[in-house]
């Protein structure tokens, strides 16, 4: 069974063999050393003249790369932590997010922005941090999160079977294939995770929410979400939704509830964070069959993807709406030492409380 890891760089490997205008570059990508996290591990041998090392210089990197895309390339980019990507803010947010617009639709900028989020892993307050929210409101951009779930899709556009790998490489493949600017954003502990399938998870029901706007019911969205139930159980009465690294937690968390309390929840995964308007059709349609809402994100709680959901159900439902709640991290730096960064950032636990105070 692959790692979340293998499926990116298989993903790599595939889009530079099949299109000679995908790039790479990025800091100490080169081999033997290939990437930080080894995502880029193998490329430079493979293809040596298109895998790029470059100085520590994130603007540049990413200035650099926007105009490769204009030039008709389709560059990706690793940026090393998540964290750095602030230096690149006026690229991504002045120039690479408006071009589209800027110029009436006559240039494109396909561009890919690999980077890993979040803590866990004791690297402290810089190199910890999920910063995915203060990209999610600018227009032009997409932000995309896999999580560590593989299914086969067996639907095509015509109804016939398309073997289509859903998981984290897919997922890649498609952001590399996207004409628009995407960050793709790779939580640091599920690399080394294996990818789950529903083999691996016969507890749940594992389905891929096929409706989106202007896609045929028949059609795999290109960034779809991912829908869990527990087997057997009785109708859940509590939507969870959460993505990433913090799903695999809502999932953990999805069983204990359902054997320990007898609450049963519907886990709703989206991989596209921004633009959110189709994953947010697939929370409200959950949300209206259990009329309660827990979101959970390792992103600190204000003014983020939890808090725009919840203000979405709340117009959507108002009174009906019978309870919604967040867990996030607390609006606190990432603490360096282990016992304050596993108090500072969410956990099953958590997810477990706020739902069993939703209830009793």
């Amino acid at each position: 069974m692959r790692t979340v890891l293998e499926s990116l760089n298989t993903a790599l490997q595939r889009a530079m063999q099949q299109d000679e205008r995908v790039v790479i570059i990025g800091e100490d990508i080169l081999d033997p050393y290939g990437g930080a996290f080894k995502v880029s591990h193998g490329l430079s041998s493979s293809f040596p003249d298109r895998v790029l090392g470059s100085p520590i210089s994130e603007a540049g990197i990413v200035g650099v790369a926007a105009g490769m895309a204009l030039r008709g390339l389709r560059p990706v980019v690793e940026i090393m932590f998540g964290d750095f990507v602030t230096l690149a803010a006026d690229q991504l947010v002045n120039h690479i997010a408006k071009f589209r617009w800027m110029y009436n639709d006559q240039v494109r900028v396909p561009l890919v922005i690999r980077t890993p989020m979040g803590g866990r892993r004791g690297y402290g307050p810089t190199h910890s941090q999920t910063l995915e929210k203060l990209f999610m409101g600018v227009p032009g951009l997409k932000v995309i999160a896999p999580c560590g779930i593989q299914v086969l899709n067996s639907k095509s556009a015509e109804g016939k079977s398309s073997g289509r790998q859903v998981d984290a490489g897919g997922l890649l493949l498609t952001a590399i294939a996207d004409d628009d600017p995407v960050i793709f954003i790779e939580n640091k502990l599920l690399y080394l995770s294996r990818l789950q399938t529903p083999e691996t998870l016969p507890d749940f029901e594992i389905s891929l929410l096929l409706q989106s706007p202007n896609c045929p019911a028949t059609q795999l969205p290109s960034y779809p979400t991912y829908k869990l139930n527990i087997k057997g159980a009785p109708p859940p009465v509590l939507t969870l939704a959460a993505y990433g690294y913090t799903a695999e937690l809502a999932r953990v968390a999805a069983l204990q509830l359902a054997y320990e309390c007898e609450i049963f929840t519907e886990l709703i995964i989206p991989t596209q964070l921004a633009p959110f308007q189709a994953p947010m059709q697939a929370i409200l349609a959950s949300v209206e069959r259990t009329q309660r809402l827990l979101v959970a994100e390792e992103g600190t709680i204000s003014l983020g993807w939890g808090a725009e959901i919840l203000a979405c159900a709340t117009e959507a439902f108002g009174p009906h709406l019978k309870a919604a709640r967040r867990v996030a991290s607390k609006d606190i730096p990432t603490p360096a030492s282990t016992v304050l960064e596993k108090s500072a950032l969410p956990d099953v636990g958590d997810i477990v409380r706020s739902v069993q105070d939703m209830f009793f």
